[in-house]
């Protein structure tokens, strides 16, 4: 787990702008995620 966390910094710290746009993505993914459960909610209940 330590070498995990360590990792993660060293890339954090040497590739900044690659860092910004990997999270960017992540949260791209969540948000789509979210906006597909919440239209199937809506369609269950509509």
């Amino acid at each position: 787990m330590l070498a995990v966390v360590a990792l993660l910094l060293f890339y954090l710290i040497t590739q900044p702008t690659g860092s910004a746009n990997a999270v960017q993505t992540v949260l791209g993914w969540l948000r789509d995620g979210a906006e597909a459960i919440i239209t199937f909610v809506q369609g269950v209940f509509a």
